[in-house]
């Protein structure tokens, strides 16, 4: 674990552990004689803490405790209703202190090695660069951030401040991926020229008007400044909290936000991809009057196409064309796939020379389909820890320390995931920019709906300037991000 600078507590105890030894005469029991088999001393334990522990946050951090190993000293959500899985947390971790805001948890509590964050995406990297200013380690939900300079933000910082680590998308750690990496690496379906990726998500509200605030239905329990964060100031919005914010750019990031880093993952890492070279979009229409569209730009269309064109990599030796689709639309068979194999509700189709290989959500279930060949399936890898010991291994590299093999063998630090988070962020790009219109003129013109080109150094569309106000966001007052 990386070196802190030491608190007058952790000196008096090293004092007193040092003076001790000294003073005795007497041999030094062994540990796990004191303690009984499995026992992990105090001084062994990551001290750990959560911010947003209510839905995926009460696994991230029950995952990260690994069962006890370590401590869990302090908690925080913006609900102290004790709902949404909250009160599941805060009756397994009885000592640790709970706060509604984490910026007091983080100032106040100056013994914390690493924390994790499951909270809305639009405060992701706001709570990680608090996090990682005072050489706190970082366990991410995905996607990373809510925005492009968000991610690139945080890859950068933890990179500079020797922080460990992790992206919440634990199918990373799935190793039935290492089996589609192999099958790639060995050539057997040959350069693979197009890749396709596919979601059932939305399955919450999206496509429509967003609620109107309403301030008098706030709960008293809900601490709504702080659920605000970054976004812009306003009263509370009913049926935001605590999982229907996804489908509002304000605050989420949408069909491909919530499954991107999960399935784009996949090929991303297999075919040794960075940035998207362009990105070009279509999405679904609502239709409530006749001839006339629904516009609301505020929100997450209902359905989505994204296109996205990657160069050739050391990994795949020809450009890729990768297609996205959300809203329950599902591509089509290729010519090597059996007519007869479903097409599931989520999964990914890469497509080769040679043959076909497909898999469900994490990288799960991989199969690859040969010319005239019966289907190939891996054998099954039973791995008996929760979400493939995703957050276990974090919790080990912190430990290690940066740099370390246990670091280096994580399969979503920031320096992997940062750049993925971008590619998945690309395409609510080309969204937001399709829905940009021009009224100054008698009939209304969209003026975004083009291919967009891509500088991924500089981060920066360039043939369409106002696309570039979706590569970063503007924050509330107290929230800016440097």
């Amino acid at each position: 674990m990386e070196s802190k600078k030491p608190t007058s507590n952790s000196i008096k105890r090293r004092d007193f552990v040092k003076s001790s030894l000294v003073a005795s005469s007497v041999f030094i029991v062994p540990r796990h004689v004191l303690g009984g088999v499995g026992y992990t001393a105090p001084s062994d334990q990551l001290a750990l803490a959560a911010i947003g522990t209510g839905g995926k946050g009460s696994s991230d951090i029950m995952n990260a405790s690994v069962r006890g190993r370590e401590r869990v000293i302090s908690l925080c959500d913006v609900d102290t209703s004790g709902k949404n899985r909250i009160s599941r947390v805060t009756k397994k971790f009885t000592e640790a202190k709970f706060y509604d805001n984490f910026k007091e948890m983080l100032d106040t509590e100056k013994d914390i090695d690493a924390v994790t964050i499951s909270t809305p995406d639009h405060t992701h990297a706001a709570a990680a660069v608090y996090a990682m200013q005072r050489g706190i380690h970082v366990y991410v939900q995905k996607p990373l951030t809510h925005n492009i300079y968000e991610a690139r933000l945080l890859t950068e910082m933890a990179r500079d401040k020797k922080i460990v680590s992790q992206m919440g998308n634990q199918g990373a750690s799935n190793p039935d991926q290492l089996q589609i990496q192999k099958w790639i690496t060995d050539g057997r379906i040959g350069s693979i020229s197009e890749v396709n990726v596919w979601t059932d998500r939305p399955v919450w509200p999206q496509g429509g008007k967003m609620p109107s605030p309403d301030a008098n239905a706030k709960p008293n329990t809900l601490n709504w400044d702080q659920w605000l964060g970054p976004a812009q100031e306003t009263d509370f919005i009913p049926e935001m909290h605590p999982f229907n914010w996804r489908g509002w750019w304000n605050f989420g990031t949408g069909a491909l936000g919530d499954m991107g880093c999960h399935l784009i993952d996949i090929p991303f890492k297999a075919l040794g991809l960075k940035y998207p070279t362009d990105v070009e979009c279509s999405v679904g229409s609502v239709y409530e009057k006749m001839w006339t569209a629904n516009h609301f730009p505020e929100g997450c269309p209902p359905s989505s196409v994204v296109s996205l064109h990657f160069d050739a990599t050391d990994k795949n030796d020809v450009p890729l064309q990768m297609t996205w689709s959300d809203g329950g639309i599902k591509p089509f068979h290729p010519e090597l796939l059996p007519t007869n194999v479903s097409i599931e509700p989520n999964g990914v189709i890469m497509i080769g020379e040679k043959g076909v290989i497909t898999c469900d959500a994490y990288g799960a279930d991989p199969k690859m389909y040969l010319k005239g060949e019966p289907v190939i399936e891996p054998d099954k890898v039973k791995v008996n820890e929760p979400e493939f010991g995703h957050q276990r291994q974090w919790v080990d590299a912190c430990k290690s320390g940066f740099n370390s093999k246990e670091h280096k063998s994580l399969t979503s630090s920031f320096d992997y995931s940062g750049p993925l988070t971008e590619t998945v962020l690309m395409g609510n790009i080309a969204i937001r920019s399709y829905m940009l219109k021009n009224d100054s003129k008698k009939r209304p013109e969209f003026i975004g709906r083009k291919k967009l080109l891509w500088d991924g150094n500089a981060m920066k569309i360039k043939n369409f300037e106002p696309a570039n106000q979706f590569v970063g966001r503007a924050y509330r007052k107290g929230w800016e991000l440097t």
